[in-house]
């Protein structure tokens, strides 16, 4: 069978149900593809022999008949995930050696339902960064070239070797995290499908923390249905985590194709924003039309606290992370840079153990939460993240879900926004807000610009109405007929 990594996820478990291939063949494919692709810098470590070994055993399951839902699916997995002996470092110098003793929640569940795993992938560091510029291995580079220019374009970030290596056909899909935005934006920037489920829908055990109330895991595919599929592995209560809901995990494969008439479609003014580059706005145009035919009604809607949401964001989130990273002290694991003394130790230790950008959010979040400081900034920072919640709220007491833009552009070129962090932290300006709500946010593409480069449509929706989005994101996938891929350069 030619094209084995053309195929989705879906078609895949298809053609390994049937025996038409085998996991160890299809796994070897991607085996190639990766190592004909290491210009992309989307893997940090390939697991050739573990994943080979595992293909081996899922076709031995399947030929006793004992085949679990992922059986055999060769899958990426982010280098936040920790993988019980396969070194997970964050992107980061200070866990350059750092091997884990156990697996996370998340991957053990895809482990359980017979995933292959075909190594780790690139991101920024400590998921600090919209660009994966920040990774302590270099960036990842984009697989999509804008016309006529041979410019290395940025994957978005933090899960940018995720979203690369679904975009390349590297892994039939990617686990990803999302603290600000991290799976949507890398997913809009390069056709790919993201979603970043309801906060507490996936376990955070065993995921390297940023921002503990913002993180959450989600999958990275290449369609609806591939991410649906994911999903609903990923997720599920975990009683090592505090935060994990105990709540039933829907068959979320089943809510795509269903129909969306007469669902409530919200379209908040407060994302029409200044500057909002003139391609993005048609696309949500088209999108809005899509709903519409589909038998949608369209709603305007009011979001007031937005334009608050970024100043917000960026206070919450580097505080938790500079309470988070104080682990990382050069004493019980991860890199040690010997001092004079003990507090010599520490500054010299974490000194060559961050980069420039996580050490500029700790100083964020040590400066927010300092004495003198904390009122005045984390705490209303709070309180703002409450009106935004409760803005959202209101809304869906009047539609089913809201339709908004991903990224306010495409992709940019590697560089181009590097030494300016406020155009950098614009890239979440659509995003943000779902993480400070905790709510499910999904981004599907839905059309190139003018210079060839995927633009995607975000859906949000209701705590634990993922399914809903996966209904809205199939119609829109329909109808959008996306199907442009990368041409190779590499």
């Amino acid at each position: 069978m030619s094209g084995l990594t053309d195929l989705t996820l879906g078609q895949a478990l298809d053609a390994l149900g049937t025996g038409k291939i085998s996991s160890e063949e299809l796994t070897g494919a991607y085996i190639a593809a990766i190592e004909a692709a290491r210009p992309l810098n989307a893997f940090v470590l390939e697991t050739p022999e573990k994943a080979l070994e595992m293909a081996r055993a899922s076709d031995h399951r399947r030929a006793s008949a004992e085949a679990g839902p992922l059986d055999g699916v060769p899958l990426g997995i982010k280098d936040l995930f920790c993988t019980e002996g396969v070194r997970t470092t964050a992107g980061s110098r200070i866990l350059a050696d750092f091997t884990p003793t156990y697996e996370s929640t998340v991957t053990s569940q895809l482990w359980r339902d017979g995933a292959v795993m075909l190594g780790k992938l690139n991101l920024d560091e400590f998921a600090m960064g919209s660009s994966n510029e920040t990774s302590a291995f270099g960036p990842v580079v984009s697989p999509w070239r804008r016309q006529g220019d041979d410019a290395p374009l940025t994957p978005g970030g933090s899960s940018g070797g995720s979203a690369a290596a679904v975009a390349a056909g590297l892994c039939l899909g990617a686990t990803a995290t999302d603290t600000g935005g991290s799976i949507r934006q890398p997913a809009a920037f390069t056709g790919t499908v993201g979603i970043k489920p309801t906060y507490g829908r996936c376990s955070r055990w065993g995921v390297v923390a940023f921002a503990s109330s913002l993180d959450q895991a989600g999958p990275i595919a290449r369609t609806v249905e591939d991410a649906a599929i994911l999903l609903k592995s990923m997720s599920g209560h975990d009683p090592k985590d505090s935060t994990s809901l105990n709540t039933e995990v829907p068959d979320f494969p089943a809510f795509i194709g269903k129909s969306v008439k007469g669902l409530r479609i919200g379209i908040p003014k407060e994302y029409r924003v200044e500057g909002m580059s003139p391609e993005i706005d048609a696309l949500w145009e088209q999108g809005i039309a899509w709903l519409r035919d589909a038998g949608c009604e369209i709603v305007e809607v009011s979001l007031p606290h937005t334009r608050y949401a970024l100043p917000a964001y960026y206070i919450v989130a580097p505080a938790e992370a500079s309470s988070n990273l104080a682990r990382y002290d050069g004493m019980r694991y991860g890199l040690r840079v010997e001092g004079g003394n003990l507090t010599d130790t520490y500054e010299k230790s974490r000194a060559a153990g961050f980069g420039e950008e996580v050490k500029r959010r700790i100083l964020i979040g040590t400066y927010v939460l300092s004495a003198g400081y904390y009122d005045a900034y984390y705490l209303r920072a709070l309180k703002v993240r409450r009106r935004i919640a409760d803005d959202f709220t209101e809304a869906f007491g009047k539609v089913d879900a809201l339709l908004t833009p991903t990224a306010p552009s495409a992709a940019f070129a590697l560089g181009e926004n590097a030494e300016d962090p406020v155009a950098m932290y614009l890239n979440d300006i659509f995003t943000v807000t779902v993480n400070l709500a905790g709510l499910p946010g999904m981004s599907v593409p839905a059309g190139l610009d003018a210079q060839g480069l995927p633009l995607g449509l975000q859906l949000i929706g209701r705590p634990l109405d993922e399914g809903l989005l996966f209904s809205l994101g199939g119609a829109i996938e329909k109808a959008a007929g996306f199907s442009s891929k990368p041409a190779r350069w590499w």
